[in-house]
């Protein structure tokens, strides 16, 4: 049986045994709902699921949370918040200030985010650490209880090293039978790299990832499955929501592209997955 073959089994059998069921998270109800949240995230919950999402991936009051590249802080404006009304922390992995080489735009982008969450009676004390591909350790060894990446391991499998790097970073930071919480667009069935394709990654290559650095599947979910999505649009997986790309990266958007067949597929078909680190 080839290694991929036998990853997709034994990802399905998880699937099969991780319960449908989670006990209720009054305070991350309460997040869900929070009022502040942005408009626009709201109206992106139809698809990104994120109460079900966060309670299959193991969020527990109390705990040290780590985001890593937390882009426009979807789950920072749920996570930060439920971290302070239980007693948590809630860190972002964000750009790596201690890098020379940083460009400026990404200097600002962290520094916008920062602005963005410094208001601590709502987001409490946001935790920063710098990650990147030269960027020191996350925090102290064995020091978070949860580290969640999402839509991000398809932007390191193309540099090499960076996603190994990555996935041993995650490994460090995080306690004994500490947890990681992974999302991410699902190539399945199809091979990656196939004609419209773009940022679609195969199961078997994130858990070949993770367990590389040390991690064990610990489950699989199918809450963010989407079947309407061929996977083989024109602008890779950037062509559906939320980007809705209508022209090559790089290139300007192109008013005349018919986008009614990609908004009625929503957004991505996405693996859900976590991972344990052995006690």
């Amino acid at each position: 049986m080839t290694h991929r073959r036998h990853v997709l089994m034994l990802a399905a059998a998880l699937c099969l045994a991780a319960p449908t069921a989670f006990a209720a998270d009054a305070a991350l109800k309460a997040a869900v709902a929070a009022p502040h949240r942005p408009a626009a995230d709201v109206a992106r919950d139809g698809a990104r699921h994120p109460y079900e999402s966060l309670s299959f991936w193991g969020l527990k009051p109390k705990q040290t949370v780590i985001e890593i590249s937390p882009g426009n802080g979807y789950w920072t404006e749920i996570l930060a918040p439920y971290a302070k009304a239980t007693g948590g922390t809630y860190i972002a992995g964000v750009a790596d200030l201690a890098n020379p080489k940083l460009s400026d735009g990404a200097r600002k982008g962290r520094a916008d985010f920062e602005a963005r969450f410094a208001d601590e009676a709502r987001y409490g004390k946001v935790g920063y650490a710098n990650f990147g591909p030269v960027s020191g350790p996350l925090g102290a060894p064995g020091s978070a209880d949860l580290v969640l990446t999402a839509r991000n391991v398809h932007n390191w499998t193309g540099q090499p090293g960076v996603a190994e790097k990555a996935f041993a970073d995650f490994f460090a930071v995080l306690k004994p039978g500490g947890l990681l919480a992974v999302e991410d667009h699902r190539a399945d069935p199809r091979p990656e790299g196939s004609p419209g394709s773009g940022g679609y990654l195969a199961t078997a290559t994130v858990v070949t990832l993770a367990e590389k650095a040390g991690f064990k599947l610990d489950a699989t979910s199918e809450i963010n499955a989407n079947p309407k999505d061929t996977k083989d649009h024109p602008f890779g997986v950037w062509t559906l929501p939320p980007v809705k790309r209508t022209a090559p990266g790089g290139q300007p958007a192109d008013p005349t592209f018919d986008r009614s067949k990609y908004d009625a597929i929503g957004e991505s078909d996405r693996m859900t997955l976590r991972f344990r680190k052995p006690s």
